[in-house]
């Protein structure tokens, strides 16, 4: 019998996906320092906003993890107790980390400790050894099965956080150095360019290639355990987690809002087939390199993806930014700068405060008065149903050819 709904967990790679994140029902956010987490392409926090970003989450009853997820360097340790210290400060709920060092410094300090995944814990023996060092949750190692994260908790009493959504690896819990071999950028670092998700040709010593069925040797599909959900709550696993935070807050908000959805529906025990279908869709409409539920049942040695790039089947193409916003009107105010746009098509608006506000133009306004389309150089006024903010960018979203 279901005790609890676990916790949703959300990735934020900037204030709108952090927004977007609450807004679309996340539990907890996850956000990383610049400099110091596996993220780097991210654009990531300065440190003067971790208590903002910490106050924002804390304001919606949300929780705030922070992730020093990397290798630190004997030079970097001042630089750690640094940040550290602001996290504190900052009233941290967790540090998401798996080196030694700042395990220890976490502990010194009395901020809760969550064992990166980087740490690739992926049998209770392992998970004990890690709680007597005083570790409170471990993200398990993607390659864990059902069957695997049933008997940790079970054994370990550990708070247990898996990978429901979101990239995978082809290497063992991402411990890859091709992308260093190749561009001198660490996988272990955060700085993986992804050579894995590149198409490959195999030539022999004398020039002679090989025809493969699928070039794309090397690139996984994403993992989407939507489907087993009820199986992976049967398993008492605490926390449920999305990744993304190089994704952008369409990615955060949609694929957030889904899982909010699905939980929900287990809930209220009308968790079904025809609603993971439905569901799925959505999640087909940002980035994704098809999907696969990893690990979590069998091992997917056949599930790879065969294109270079999103299989996403909507894309957005920014048209401008919010020049006003009309209170008394709920209207935003913008100038096409590229593209067109008519009624029927959807719009979304991006911002730090605003987050993610997906619309479809069901009027539009310029200086001549009502039309039903507009060019690229007119400034156009759309009603929106909650509020934007000046500055907020405005895209096109539209299928993608």
């Amino acid at each position: 019998m279901l005790k609890q709904i676990p916790e949703l967990l959300s990735p934020a790679g900037d204030f709108s996906m952090l927004t977007a994140a609450i807004k679309a029902g996340a539990d907890a956010v996850y956000f990383g320092v610049r400099g110091l987490n596996m993220r780097a392409a991210a654009s990531n926090f300065e440190l003067k906003d971790i208590k903002k970003a910490v106050e924002f989450c804390h304001k919606h009853k949300v929780k705030a993890y922070c992730t020093i997820n990397v290798i630190i360097y004997e030079k970097e340790l001042t630089l750690l107790n640094k940040i550290l210290q602001i996290l504190k400060q900052a009233k941290i709920d967790a540090v998401i980390c798996w080196d030694l060092a700042v395990i220890k410094k976490c502990k010194e300090l009395g901020i809760p400790i969550h064992l990166s995944t980087q740490a690739s814990v992926s049998n209770s023996e392992a998970a004990q050894y890690w709680k007597k060092l005083g570790v409170q949750r471990i993200v398990l190692a993607r390659e864990c099965s059902l069957e695997d994260i049933k008997e940790i908790k079970k054994k370990t009493g550990l708070e247990i956080e898996v990978f429901v959504h979101g990239a995978r690896c082809i290497s063992l819990s991402g411990r890859c150095f091709m992308s260093q071999e190749l561009f001198g950028k660490s996988a272990n670092r955060g700085e993986c360019l992804q050579p894995c998700r590149r198409d490959y040709l195999v030539t022999d010593e004398e020039g002679k290639q090989m025809k493969l069925e699928n070039n794309f040797v090397m690139s996984a599909k994403d993992l989407c355990a939507l489907p087993l959900l009820p199986q992976i709550l049967a398993t008492g696993a605490d926390s449920l987690k999305i990744e993304g935070r190089n994704r952008g807050a369409e990615y955060v908000f949609k694929v957030t809002k889904v899982y909010r959805e699905a939980l929900d529906a287990i809930k209220k025990k009308k968790f079904n087939e025809e609603l993971v279908k439905k569901l799925t869709e959505t999640l087909k409409e940002v980035y994704n390199k098809d999907f696969s539920t990893g690990f979590l049942v069998d091992y997917p040695h056949h599930q790879r993806c065969n294109v270079y790039g999103s299989k996403a089947i909507l894309e957005k193409v920014q048209l401008g930014k919010v020049i006003n916003y009309y209170r008394n009107k709920s209207v935003a105010e913008f100038k096409i700068e590229s593209e067109r746009i008519k009624l029927g098509d959807k719009l979304a608006f991006v911002g730090p405060t605003t987050g993610y506000v997906e619309i479809e133009v069901q009027e539009m306004y310029t200086d001549n008065g009502k039309c039903n389309k507009a060019e690229k150089g007119i400034i156009v006024a759309i009603a929106v149903p909650e509020k934007v903010r000046e500055n907020d960018k405005v895209f096109l979203v539209k299928k993608r050819k």
